[in-house]
C-alpha cells in the first residue's frame, strides 16, 4: 500500500511561483517513478512532469517554467512552479505506480489569479 500526500498549493498572482510537495509513505521499493498531473475544471487530467531513475520529462506547456525534483531520503517529490499563468490553475495530483497498481494523492489546488 502506498499513500501520497500533496501540499503547497494556494493562490498566486500571474508570474509568481509555488512549490508543491508530494510525500510518499507505505511499501514501495523506490521513489521512482513519480508523476505530477493536473486537472482544471471541465478538463481531463493531464500529465505535467515525471521523474524516474533515468531522468525527468515535462509537458510542453510547462517546459522551462516547472522543475520536478526528489528527496529520496524523505520519499518526497517536489514541483517547483515559476512564471505561473492563469491557465496553470488546476488541482495538482501526484501519482505513483508500484507493483502494478496506480496510487493518487488527494490533490492540492493551485489558483493563478490577480
Amino acid at each position: 500500500q502506498v499513500q501520497l500526500v500533496e501540499s503547497g498549493g494556494g493562490l498566486v498572482q500571474p508570474g509568481g511561483s509555488l512549490r508543491l510537495s508530494c510525500a510518499g509513505s507505505g511499501t514501495f521499493s523506490s521513489i521512482y517513478p513519480m508523476t505530477w498531473y493536473r486537472q482544471a475544471p471541465g478538463k481531463q487530467r493531464e500529465l505535467v512532469a515525471l521523474v524516474s531513475s533515468v531522468g525527468t520529462n515535462y509537458a510542453e506547456f510547462v517546459k522551462g517554467r516547472f522543475t520536478i525534483s526528489r528527496d529520496s531520503a524523505k520519499n518526497t517529490v517536489y514541483l517547483q512552479m515559476s512564471e505561473l499563468k492563469p491557465e496553470d490553475t488546476a488541482v495538482y495530483y501526484c501519482n505513483k505506480v508500484s507493483a502494478g497498481r496506480s496510487y493518487w494523492g488527494q490533490g492540492t489546488q493551485v489558483t493563478v489569479s490577480s
